[in-house]
């Protein structure tokens, strides 16, 4: 302290308490830091009621601790050395424990004046004042931003003393200038103020504070747009009148008392309720609330998260996750039935093969025409497997000239036994003729067996006649399409706008999954057509595809005369005998000899010693070897007999991705399983026409 400084303060202890208040006030305003000034401040006020201590303690609050009294400045007069001990820090357990004290906690939250005589009291102040030698006291209470701060004490250590009205107002008023300071300060305190604020304007959390009677008396701007009211217009009203949902409210006085619960206290927990908005609407959110002691109040702090997007990306996840279980039950499907296709395509291709030339060589008619029966049932079978193996197959769309009339006999095999089974009638109106369309005859056969198998479901709970309507057709302007219709309860106007939407269902569990109108959808677009759906009265549904127009002239139906193929020896490399026998029997009918060979080893040791085939005839798929590797080696060691190279299988669309990996120059021919002699014939005249064509280029064969 400087000497002018101490000249005043001198001057000020002389002409009493008042005038010593008067300095104080001034000196708090001037100071740029309140509490470099305290202890001056002290010696002022001690000197002019002729004390010879003064302390300004404070109420802080201690991790685990609890609430203490600790001291923030305080002054001991230099003419009594080291007799006067320092003041005490009382611990919040300390004043649990003494009656006295906490009577003193209660009346110095409410304001009130402690002042009085050491040999009066009892208990723990008793005996720290007498270490103190304190024989008279008086102290004040320091508010500072609406709360109890601490207290600003006095003591005599000479005598004990009676205060007066004036000593107990300078400490009144020295008190407040304290409080004014601290609120005023950019003392630590002051910035942990505005730290605080700061992080309750910019949470992104909904935080909101209830004092013990359940009134808000802080909502930050987060809640504002949570739960739509205005801070102004919520400011004091009850936590249970506003976001409270209106059916829990029953049983309750007050918001703090909803907090506490019953059986279910919400204070001090982490856990997921319901609330309610302005505007009346219920939503899910995450509360963290915890009790916090400020002073004399015991305020509840809510910090609140909105989990409806929450809930929203869970359920996108459980959705994504269920697309990708349904997906890969495609997958596993069309694994499945590849091995399976495989299995039947084989022996139906010995029946084929031998109903066939039953036909041929029979000598009695109805030898004749049993065997006719036996090949077309068992061709039937084969396009039944090939149409399932390409619905569950996923390929790229390849599009030719597709007859829709056939695409939709197709699905009707597939589909077939399901409407028999249910009793359906199934009306066709196909145009007449070849309905051509540039399409993907899989794709557009699986589109047709979807809207075949939803009406199935559809009529699956009506009474009565069942009856679905097949129709293909060309339009005003050229164009194909076809429709499948059904008199079943038809779709509700309210879900229409959703039917073609992936994993929308409205089926039972385990009878949809949702996907089969998204993918028809996908498939007509990709075909450049248009899908919609129709109304049918008095009651039903129709779905209706419209393909692009061909342009130029259509092809035509017929076949040119048979020939003679020029070809006159095959070689078959197949493990299956009876496969392999049934292709040189259908073989020899057309002149062609056979060998046949069940494994292969190099086409060396295959092919030396004997006649050079015209034609070679290898399964796709056999134990230790493969057809494509068996055509690659002879692209490399024979590329001449590579040109009349023709792999058979049961599994186109899992053999295209093999074939496709040659360029299209060098691919082989393809012949499929259960194969009647047309495809067979079909086979010989494609490769004697190329080898004609080499011929007249002056290819050497």
């Amino acid at each position: 302290m400087t000497v002018e400084a101490a000249r005043i303060d001198m001057h000020g202890s002389r002409q009493g308490a008042a005038m010593a208040a008067v300095h104080v006030v001034r000196r708090l305003r001037e100071a740029g830091d309140w509490q470099r000034e305290m202890d001056g401040i002290l010696e002022t006020l001690c000197r002019s009621m002729d004390c010879q201590r003064g302390i300004l303690f404070r109420l802080r609050e201690l991790p685990g601790q609890g609430f203490a009294q600790s001291v923030s400045a305080y002054w001991i007069d230099p003419a009594f050395g080291g007799e006067l001990a320092s003041p005490t820090v009382i611990m919040q357990s300390i004043i649990n424990s003494d009656p006295l004290l906490e009577r003193l906690q209660e009346d110095e939250r409410q304001g009130k004046v402690f002042a009085g005589h050491t040999r009066n009291l009892e208990g723990f102040l008793r005996a720290d004042f007498e270490k103190q030698s304190i024989k008279s006291f008086i102290s004040v209470s320091v508010f500072a931003h609406g709360h109890l701060w601490g207290t600003l004490a006095v003591n005599d250590c000479v005598a004990e003393r009676e205060w007066t009205d004036e000593e107990e107002a300078t400490l009144h008023i020295i008190a407040l200038a304290i409080g004014d300071a601290i609120e005023h300060s950019p003392s630590e305190a002051h910035a942990s103020e505005v730290i605080r604020r700061t992080m309750l304007q910019a949470s992104l959390d909904a935080i909101i504070v209830i004092d013990e009677a359940g009134s808000i008396i802080e909502f930050n701007p987060a809640a504002e747009k949570m739960f739509g009211f205005q801070r102004s217009d919520i400011l004091g009203k009850d936590l249970l009148d506003t976001i409270v949902p209106i059916y829990y409210r029953k049983g309750y006085a007050s918001g703090a008392d909803y907090m506490a619960g019953r059986g279910a206290p919400m204070v001090n927990q982490r856990l997921e309720t319901v609330t309610q908005n302005a505007a009346g609407e219920i939503f899910p959110i995450e509360l963290t609330a915890t009790e916090m002691r400020v002073a004399d109040r015991r305020l509840i702090f809510g910090s609140i998260r909105d989990l409806r997007e929450k809930l929203r990306a869970e359920e996108e996840i459980n959705r994504q996750r269920e697309k990708l279980h349904q997906n890969e039950k495609m997958a596993a499907m069309g694994s499945l039935l590849a091995g399976v296709s495989h299995e039947l395509n084989n022996p139906l291709a010995v029946v084929v093969a031998q109903s066939t030339l039953l036909h041929e060589f029979a000598a009695d008619p109805q030898t004749k025409v049993r065997a006719e029966k036996v090949r077309a049932a068992a061709e039937r079978c084969g396009r039944i497997v090939k149409s399932f193996l390409s619905m569950v197959r996923l390929h790229p769309t390849e599009q030719a000239e597709t007859d829709l009339n056939q695409v939709m006999r197709a699905a009707l095999e597939v589909t077939a036994y399901g409407a028999r089974s249910s009793g359906i009638i199934i009306d066709t109106d196909f145009a007449n003729g070849p309905l051509l369309a540039m399409a993907d005859a899989d794709h557009v056969t699986q589109v047709v067996a979807n809207f075949l198998i939803n009406s199935q479901h559809a009529l699956a709970g009506v009474t009565g006649e069942r009856r679905i309507k097949v129709r293909t057709f060309r339009s005003d302007r050229g164009n194909p399409g076809f429709s499948v219709e059904d008199n079943g309860p038809g779709i509700p106007e309210a879900i229409r706008s959703r039917i073609f939407e992936s994993y929308f269902t409205t089926k039972p569990v385990g009878v949809g999954t949702g996907i089969g109108l998204s993918i028809s959808k996908s498939i007509v677009e990709r075909h450049n057509g248009n899908i919609w759906f129709e109304e049918v009265e008095p009651h039903g549904a129709r779905f209706v595809v419209q393909l692009p127009a061909i342009t130029g002239d259509a092809a035509k139906a017929g076949e040119g005369p048979a020939r003679s193929s020029g070809l006159r020896h095959a070689l078959i490399i197949d493990d299956e005998p009876d496969v392999a026998a049934s292709l040189s029997d259908i073989l020899e009918l057309m002149g062609v000899k056979s060998r046949i060979v069940a494994s292969w080893r190099s086409a060396g040791e295959v092919l030396g010693g004997h006649v050079s085939p015209d034609i070679v005839f290898s399964d796709l798929r056999m134990p230790g070897t493969s057809g494509i590797s068996i055509y690659r080696e002879l692209l490399a060691e024979r590329p001449v007999l590579a040109k009349r190279f023709v792999l058979v299988t049961g599994d186109m669309i899992g053999a295209k991705a093999e074939i496709e990996s040659q360029p299209p120059q060098q691919r082989p021919h393809i012949l499929e399983k259960p194969f009647s002699t047309l495809d067979v014939r079909g086979i010989l005249s494609t490769v004697a026409e190329e080898t004609a064509v080499a011929a007249d280029n002056g290819a050497h064969i």
